[in-house]
C-alpha cells in the first residue's frame, strides 16, 4: 500500500480522474478509525482542501483508499510518537522545517486576507495618477522599405518630407490615402488604434505619441521595416468604472508587499561567522 502525499498512490482509471466531491453533509461520519476517532465530511473536505492537486486527483479517484491510508498514517505517527522519533533527527528538524513553512505561510494568507483598501482610496488614486489611464485614438502613416526597391534611407527621407507636410497643414488624410503602404489603416482614411501607456506596444512608439498633444504629428518613428508618421486624433481617459476593480487590486497587492517589507526589515540576524555566510574567503590552505 502507498500513501497519498508521502508515495503517491497508484493512479486508477482515468475515467474517474474528475468525479465530484460526494453530495454529503458537513455533519455526516464518513469513516471510524480503530482508535474510536471520527471522520466527518466536512473534515475530509478541509483536509481535500489542502492537498496536491494530484494528491486530490487520486483521492477522489479511490476514496476508501484514501480513508485506509489516512487511517495507517495516523497509526504511524501514534507509534513513532510513543516511541519519541518526533524527538530525534532527523524527524525532529524535518518537523520544525515545515512547521515554519506551514505557519509562516498561513500568516502571509492572513495578512492578504485581511489587507484592506476602501472605495475612497481607489477613488482617490485614480483622480492622483489619471495620467496611467490616459488613452489616445491616432491616425498614422507607414513608409515602408521591406521587399520593395525604396532604401531605408529612402523612406526615412520620404517619412520626414510627409511628416513636415503634415504639420505644416496638409490634408493627414489625404497623405495617407496617396502615402501609406499599410493597407488596412490607408483603407480607413489612417485610422491606426487607440492606444494605453500599459499597451503592448514598441517602447518608440508609447513614448512618441504619448508625448503629442491632440492634433499634433509625430517626427518619423523607426521600426524594423518602416518609419511611422502619428496624428493624435483625440487624448481621452479610461472611465474610473473600468478600471476600478483594476486600482483596487493593485493597491491592495501594494499594501500586502508593504506589511511582507515591513516584517522583513524587521527581522533582524546576527552573523556569528562570517566565513559560513560567505562574506570571507574560505582558507583552503592546508594546515603544517
Amino acid at each position: 500500500m502507498k500513501f497519498f502525499g508521502i508515495a503517491i498512490l497508484v493512479c486508477l482509471a482515468p475515467a474517474w480522474a474528475q468525479t465530484p466531491l460526494p453530495n454529503i453533509s458537513d455533519e455526516t461520519v464518513v469513516a471510524t478509525f480503530d482508535d474510536g476517532v471520527k471522520m466527518t465530511m466536512g473534515e475530509f473536505k478541509r483536509i481535500y482542501a489542502v492537498l496536491p492537486p494530484e494528491t486530490q486527483k487520486q483521492a477522489m479517484q479511490n476514496r476508501q483508499g484514501f480513508l485506509e491510508q489516512w487511517a495507517l498514517m495516523r497509526k504511524l505517527t501514534k507509534l513513532a510518537e510513543s516511541e519519541k522519533l518526533d524527538q530525534l533527527s532527523p524527524a525532529k528538524e524535518s518537523l520544525e522545517y515545515y512547521r515554519l513553512a506551514i505557519l509562516s505561510q498561513a500568516r502571509m494568507d492572513q495578512a492578504a486576507l485581511d489587507t484592506v483598501v476602501l472605495p475612497s482610496q481607489v477613488q482617490d488614486y485614480y483622480e492622483g495618477h489619471k495620467d496611467r489611464y490616459r488613452q489616445v485614438r491616432v491616425k498614422a502613416i507607414y513608409v515602408s522599405f521591406a521587399g520593395r526597391k525604396i532604401g531605408e534611407a529612402d523612406a526615412k527621407a520620404k517619412a520626414s518630407r510627409l511628416a513636415a507636410q503634415a504639420r505644416a497643414g496638409a490634408d493627414f488624410v489625404k497623405l495617407v490615402r496617396e502615402n501609406s503602404d499599410d493597407e488596412a489603416s490607408r483603407a480607413k482614411d489612417g485610422e491606426f488604434l487607440t492606444l494605453r501607456a500599459t499597451d503592448n506596444i514598441p517602447d518608440a512608439v508609447r513614448d512618441t505619441i504619448f508625448r503629442l498633444h491632440q492634433g499634433e504629428v509625430s517626427e518619423p518613428v523607426a521600426q524594423s521595416n518602416g518609419y511611422y508618421i502619428f496624428r493624435v486624433e483625440e487624448i481621452s481617459f479610461r472611465p474610473y468604472p473600468d478600471v476600478r476593480d483594476e486600482i483596487f487590486s493593485e493597491l491592495k497587492q501594494k499594501n500586502y508587499a508593504d506589511w511582507v517589507d515591513k516584517i522583513r526589515r524587521s527581522t533582524n540576524v546576527q552573523y556569528n561567522n562570517m566565513e559560513f555566510v560567505g562574506a570571507v574567503p574560505m582558507n583552503t590552505t592546508p594546515k603544517k
